[in-house]
């Protein structure tokens, strides 16, 4: 068995992926923000490449029945719905609608996934909901891949430690898998910062921005363990909420 992760999608190879289960983490924020639209009540997030193709693509919907959704370098996109604040995604505003996001990071490394088994969407708040579809997999005999989303292609200090995160709890139950090296750095990190989750932030040059640029609400809502018990799956180009009506 073997659970390698990648530190950013500009890594990727076919062999990482084909066959196997995916999880990709974009801490701040797109993983988080799909997690609480879709434990909110959201039919479906589906994720686009640019916000010009996420305006196409709601013309094939009833406008009442889709949310507009992205954010460029942080800000909301002009005349969407919502932009990529976790807070926005409240059960009010997305209840039975089907989301379309663009965000500058996360979304964008969910499309470069290609040939996998599975592909889960992990953070903070979904931790053990996601951990557990990754343990099933490596009991099932799937070699497991952890994406970190990144920044701009560059590496990303908070999607490492969540990556990490999941490395530790794996070993805890299969102390045998292989790792690459990313994997055992990026457990490290998360046993640097354990459950400090705001001096991660405060660490990290994202979480940096994002509070400079008044969204610091949003850190505390990523940092939130487990707050939204959700596994989400993407497949079919669109991401629905694993449970009683979405079987694997």
């Amino acid at each position: 068995m073997r659970l390698d992760v990648i530190l950013g999608p500009q890594q990727l190879t076919p062999a990482e992926m084909t066959g196997r289960v995916v999880a990709v983490i974009d801490v701040l924020r797109a993983s988080t923000t799909i997690a609480v639209a879709l434990a909110n009540g959201a039919r479906a997030v589906i994720p686009v490449e640019s916000s010009d193709e996420v305006v196409q693509r709601a013309k094939s919907f009833g406008r009442e029945h889709v949310r507009l959704a992205g954010e460029r370098r942080m800000r909301a996109v002009p005349g969407f719905d919502f932009g990529n604040s976790p807070a926005e995604f409240t059960s009010q505003a997305v209840r039975g609608k089907t989301v379309l996001l663009s965000t500058t990071n996360g979304t964008g490394a969910l499309l470069a996934v290609q040939g996998a088994r599975d592909v889960v969407v992990a953070g903070y708040v979904n931790f053990s909901a996601a951990l557990a579809l990754l343990r099933a997999a490596l009991r099932g005999g799937t070699d497991v891949s952890v994406l970190c989303a990144g920044r701009e292609r560059q590496f990303s200090l908070e999607d490492a430690a969540c990556a990490g995160r999941f490395v530790r709890h794996v070993r805890e139950r299969f102390p045998e898998v292989e790792l690459n090296d990313a994997a055992v750095a990026a457990e490290l990190l998360d046993r640097r910062y354990d459950s400090q989750l705001d001096r991660l932030f405060t660490d990290a040059v994202h979480g940096r921005a994002l509070a400079g640029a008044g969204f610091a609400p949003d850190l505390a809502l990523c940092g939130a363990v487990d707050s939204h018990p959700v596994v989400p799956l993407f497949a079919d180009r669109q991401i629905t909420k694993l449970g009683p009506e979405r079987e694997r």
